[in-house]
């Protein structure tokens, strides 16, 4: 299963939720199929989209998050899983692609290609609802089941290691921030 036919299997759904990224493949494929201003993507940080979602999750509890977070991210900062158990924000949805590898930054394998399971960690952190797919099919009603929901999710999508032939945008990260921030603010005032 390739990220991009996952992405492009919700995309229609992320109108009215705030979206955060990881860098590098997952922003540039998300960013392909057509910006919005509620789309962060999160730059240079990596390891933190699980935890700016949590944050975005807690101070704007009747607002949809959803994360798209990697593998290699993820392991950097597992300790997001139990932070976010511990809150258990009701409309947080945490979308981990798993391609084994860090990408983005060359392809070494991560501690899944050797079997760490993601799944696990996040069950015994506390998330409440985890679980792990395969297809398409099964990631668009995984994750469209987790946004009707109110209850915190991890879903970790096992997808191949392939990613765009770019990962240049004409999008200024430093106006990605202050557009979302905007973004943040109209929903604020409405």
């Amino acid at each position: 299963m390739l990220r991009l036919d996952c992405l492009r299997s919700v995309y229609s759904e992320l109108e009215n939720c705030l979206v955060v990224t990881i860098m590098g493949a997952v922003a540039a494929e998300l960013h392909s199929l057509g910006h919005r201003p509620n789309f962060f993507y999160l730059q240079h940080a990596m390891g933190l989209a699980s935890s700016t979602g949590l944050g975005l999750a807690l101070c704007l509890p009747e607002q949809r998050v959803i994360v798209f977070d990697g593998d290699g991210s993820l392991l950097m900062n597992l300790g997001s899983l139990s932070t976010m158990a511990r809150y258990r924000p009701k409309k947080l949805v945490h979308v981990v692609f798993d391609n084994e590898s860090l990408l983005s930054v060359g392809g070494f394998p991560t501690a899944t290609s050797t079997g760490t399971d993601l799944e696990g960690i996040a069950r015994a952190a506390g998330i409440p609802r985890v679980t792990t797919v395969r297809s398409v099919e099964s990631f668009k009603s995984a994750v469209t089941d987790a946004m009707r929901g109110s209850e915190l999710t991890t879903i970790i999508a096992k997808v191949e290691a392939k990613g765009p032939a770019a990962y240049v945008t004409d999008l200024s990260l430093l106006e990605n921030r202050f557009q979302f921030r905007r973004h943040i603010q109209t929903l604020k005032t409405s």
